[in-house]
């Protein structure tokens, strides 16, 4: 198997994971925080304004599902006008973001990145640029909402079944 990656800010990583994984040629996913200082955060720093974008990595099988589609996925569950603020979170852990490690990808994101913002009118908040840094989170936010169904998600939660996988 061909296996992409591509990291995905959108406020709360909880319910962006548990929205990628539903998805058939979504391989693996991680939550994490990207793109702060190079030091590895706590959960507790990152609340606290370190500066990470809370992320989920997203392992793609390119011939099941392409990141044109992962990336129209993505941008139905956030709002790409918010700047550090996703449904009730706010702060700099909830930015959005489409950080990339492959610049082969950078022509596709930026397509369906201008078709976005031609679709809202105006410049989008989302941040697009090469992945700095990930920091796999603390176990017990993997697959959170998993092991906490009634855990808040800013993502409504029939969003959360729609693309089940077969």
């Amino acid at each position: 198997m061909n296996t992409q990656t591509i990291y995905l800010a959108g406020g709360c990583f909880w319910g962006l994971q548990k929205y990628f994984d539903q998805f058939n040629g979504v391989v693996g996913t991680e939550v994490g925080y990207a793109n702060g200082p190079d030091q590895a955060p706590t959960y507790q720093a990152v609340c606290h304004d370190s500066g990470h974008a809370e992320t989920v990595k997203v392992d793609y099988d390119p011939e099941v599902i392409s990141l044109t589609v992962l990336l129209e996925k993505y941008f139905m569950v956030i709002d790409p006008l918010s700047v550090n603020r996703q449904g009730h979170d706010r702060g700099i852990q909830y930015r959005t973001g489409i950080y990339y490690t492959d610049p082969a990808q950078l022509p596709g994101i930026e397509a369906v990145y201008r078709a976005q913002e031609e679709k809202a009118g105006r410049k989008l908040a989302v941040e697009l640029m090469p992945l700095q840094n990930f920091f796999s989170a603390e176990e017990y936010h993997q697959k959170y909402l998993d092991k906490n169904p009634g855990g808040y998600c800013h993502i409504p939660r029939e969003m959360l079944h729609f693309g089940k996988k077969a």
